[in-house]
């Protein structure tokens, strides 16, 4: 089946969070997340999700469960409609906190350049 968006995966994403993750999200990343974000990540299916705000407004945030933490770990995503192709940015995946830091930073240094 055709994906209806392209994903487009941070570099630090690959290089800086996904190495540290443990083994299971490594694995829920490639076989999960990143085929839901691909099909409809307006809806994401089963997962929870929400809007971002502030800093990170425009973007939204899996919310990602670990050993019966609900807040564990967050995605950081934005939905682009257009230009064409449609499009899932992946902006960071870490622990609660550190997603949005890393988010943060990584949109200044977009930004700055």
């Amino acid at each position: 089946m055709a994906t209806r968006y392209h994903l487009k995966v941070h570099p630090k994403v690959t290089s800086e969070d996904v190495h540290i993750l443990p083994e299971d999200l490594k694995t829920d990343f490639e076989e999960i997340f990143k085929p839901v974000l691909q099909e409809d990540p307006h809806k994401c299916d089963f997962l929870p999700w929400h809007n971002l705000t502030g800093g990170l407004q425009n973007y939204r945030a899996l919310e990602i469960e670990w050993e019966g933490d609900p807040n564990a770990y967050r995605l950081v995503y934005r939905i682009c409609e257009k230009p064409a192709p449609k499009r899932v940015e992946i902006l960071s995946f870490a622990e609660h906190d550190p997603a949005y830091e890393k988010a943060k930073e990584r949109l200044r240094r977009r930004r700055n350049k």
